[in-house]
């Protein structure tokens, strides 16, 4: 091998990212590898159209979003996502990533969207075709999601198709890693903007959160409107209070 490959090489193995960052190349022999990925069999790296996708993160109680284009390695957005005091999910920034890329795609070009949150499609398809009355009221991130049915509306209205497909987390797909790591980033980049700040009337309630390592449980503070997390953290007060009394 020549020195300037083994170095590329080297420089290659030392990088210490967390995440892999791939790079698609559907020419000579690599083309038979990508096209049998998951993706490359779905038939997504020869969709006629906008290949894109993305992710959320959530972390010590801040929420990121971002979404990466295959096609367009310029095409890239990132934000952080606010209302975070009444409580941070993944599901809120997986919809905001989601979002985004549909902002930044024309109304008239077909797209794609890989994601690896299940949650995000059912949240979408409640809203397609004819059945039940479906609502806002009551949805936890309708400001994101009220934005997100308009313009998937406008869409439709136009003819364009827009794919929904979930893809499995951390293998390898590089839109989804790249956008993994947009997400991650947003959150500590202090020039990354935030969007989707305005607060609910809804109530927000704080409790300590038990973690238990090595044996040792330490808490930490949580709060966040009313969910499972909030009902399962009344229950165990409840039973730790019962426990006091009785010992």
């Amino acid at each position: 091998m020549a020195d300037e490959q083994k170095v590329a090489l080297q420089k290659a193995a030392g990088v210490s990212g967390e995440q892999d960052e791939c790079q698609v190349r559907l020419k000579g022999r690599e083309r038979n590898y990508w096209m049998g990925t998951e993706i490359g069999m779905l038939g997504g790296y020869e969709f006629q159209g906008q290949v894109t996708a993305g992710d959320g993160s959530d972390k010590q109680g801040k929420m990121g979003a971002g979404y990466d284009n295959l096609r367009r390695k310029k095409k890239k957005q990132q934000c952080k996502v606010g209302r975070e005091e009444e409580g941070s999910s993944s599901n809120r920034p997986e919809l905001a990533a989601f979002l985004l890329a549909l902002r930044d795609t024309l109304i008239e070009e077909p797209l794609l969207y890989l994601c690896d949150n299940q949650s995000l499609l059912k949240a979408v398809n409640r809203w397609i075709g004819e059945g039940g009355k479906a609502t806002l009221v009551g949805a936890p991130d309708a400001d994101i999601l009220a934005v997100t049915i308009e313009i998937l509306r406008k869409r439709i209205a136009a003819g364009t198709a827009t794919f929904l497909v979930k893809v499995k987390a951390h293998r390898g797909e590089p839109a989804n890693d790249g956008a993994d790591i947009l997400a991650d980033k947003a959150i500590s980049d202090p020039k990354v903007g935030k969007e989707w700040c305005q607060w609910t009337n809804r109530a927000v309630f704080t409790w300590e959160n038990p973690c238990r390592e090595a044996g040792k449980a330490t808490y930490q503070d949580r709060h966040s409107t009313f969910n499972n997390s909030v009902t399962d953290a009344i229950r165990r007060g409840a039973a730790e209070n019962e426990v006091q009394k009785q010992t």
